[in-house]
């Protein structure tokens, strides 16, 4: 009898454990007042910012939010450490911010639509780069990580199509120049550090017209 009750409690602990070790999930509802008090000023409500040099965050991964609102905190401790995204004013931001919220507002801004922008330029050299890349220098293809229409992959890679190219390109600026440290693997700045100028802007324009 007494292996049995040994038993029973051991596979109780068990069940707990697991239980307790299990991932956190993100809540959009518990979002709301945060998205509409913190975030809206420069990101919209609903995640459409209308300034270009603020992204959109409609539509992009939750994993990908959520990533970067940790990045961005824990610059403001330690901004040369690996994986350190510097920024003074969503620095300030997400101090406040714990854990759980960040998931919050990863999850209630990927649940809204992100808005096209309006073609009002040529994409032709953009596109040439972003679905084939660059053999001369070894620059890949863009699409092979965000996809044929920028949309990303969740958890990996973000949302590029419909965001603002003044986004896009300081960005791209910011790792090629190591300003930005928060890419897996140095992958965006190993990629960065083999465009022009001129490609970073025609690639910048191109995904700014995808949908």
């Amino acid at each position: 009898m007494k292996q049995i009750l040994a038993l029973v409690l051991l596979a109780g602990a068990t069940v707990t454990v697991h239980a307790e070790t299990a991932p956190a999930k993100g809540d959009a509802a518990k979002a709301q007042t945060i998205a509409n008090q913190v975030c809206a000023g420069c990101h919209a409500a609903d995640g459409n910012s209308a300034a270009p040099a603020n992204p959109k965050l409609a539509g992009q991964p939750a994993e990908y939010i959520t990533k970067q609102l940790k990045n961005f905190k824990g610059a403001m401790t330690e901004p040369n450490k690996e994986g350190a995204r510097k920024s003074a004013v969503m620095g300030a931001m997400t101090a406040m911010l714990s854990e759980q919220d960040m998931l919050n507002i990863g999850v209630y801004y990927s649940e809204k639509a992100i808005k096209p922008n309006t073609a009002t330029m040529p994409y032709d050299a953009g596109k040439k780069v972003y679905q084939g890349g660059n053999s001369g220098t070894g620059v890949p293809a863009c699409a092979a990580c965000h996809g044929p229409t920028g949309a990303g992959i969740p958890a990996q890679f973000p949302r590029l199509g419909g965001q603002h190219a003044d986004y896009i390109l300081a960005q791209l600026k910011a790792f090629r120049s190591g300003d930005r440290l928060n890419d897996a693997g140095k992958m965006m700045r190993t990629i960065a550090n083999k465009m022009s100028d001129q490609e970073m802007q025609a690639v910048a324009n191109y995904v700014s017209g995808l949908k």
